[in-house]
């Protein structure tokens, strides 16, 4: 079973590990890793050859867009697109391929804390799944304990695990509350994504600067309005050193 590719293997390495973390620092400096070899994880994403196959059933579908739009792919300009595109998508839906259990990898600890828990500002950028075009912006994750707490890098690798996977952004905000509502069992969680989609600024009814927001609540977020005020609260504020 071939490998995924290198650009590939190393982001997925790179979002569920720190460095220093088991086998993650072997895996980027010493080649290609045994984790990989024969699992399910190293085939396509959508059938046909591996992805690290040069040529394949990617690259003949974009010469065959070339085409229809009346491009040459031929041309000295086009002729690396379609291995660019293949390796470009490989990479943006590179969180099909992490592993959630390395990613968490024993980072929840019993600590004695029950008040609210906020990572905001959190970039990240995402393919609309109707489109295949672009969407970015910023998410903004909180829960309140229940004498377990995740380390503080997780929450933004858990938010880029479900963005680098086709997407519409109301399912994204709520993989990411329920992710950790089903690992930490808090009392509640709230996220809030806001973001921009280029199949609203550059095709339909081209609104250049329309931000689409989703909210997803759980557990005391949801039936305290109280402590749904607090978190918005949060968000409004200004973050230190602005």
């Amino acid at each position: 079973m071939s490998q995924l590719p290198e650009h590939v293997r190393q982001l997925v390495a790179e979002i569920e590990t720190e460095i220093g973390e088991g086998q993650a620092v072997a895996d980027l400096e010493g080649g290609p890793s045994d984790r990989y070899a024969g699992s399910d994880r190293t085939r396509a994403i959508v059938g046909g050859p591996s992805l690290a196959e040069p040529h394949g059933p990617v690259e003949d579908a974009v010469r065959e867009i070339l085409v229809e739009i009346g491009e040459d792919p031929d041309r000295e300009g086009l002729r690396g697109t379609p291995d660019r595109v293949h390796r470009m998508y490989a990479e943006l839906t590179a969180g099909y391929h992490v592993d959630p259990e390395r990613l968490v990898n024993g980072a929840i600890f019993e600590v004695p804390y029950s008040e609210m828990v906020i990572v905001r500002d959190i970039p990240f950028y995402s393919l609309c799944e109707h489109h295949l075009l672009p969407f970015f912006g910023t998410a903004a994750v909180a829960y309140i304990p229940r004498g377990r707490v995740i380390g503080l890098s997780k929450i933004p690798r858990i938010v880029e695990m479900f963005a680098r996977r086709l997407q519409v952004q109301e399912r994204l905000t709520q993989q990411v509350a329920d992710f950790l509502n089903d690992r930490l069992n808090p009392q509640g969680v709230g996220v809030v994504i806001e973001a921009n989609h280029l199949c609203a600024t550059m095709r339909g009814i081209r609104k250049p600067g329309t931000i689409m927001t989703t909210a997803a609540v759980l557990g005391l977020f949801r039936t305290r309005d109280r402590t749904r005020a607090e978190f918005y609260s949060h968000l409004a504020r200004r973050p230190p050193g602005e």
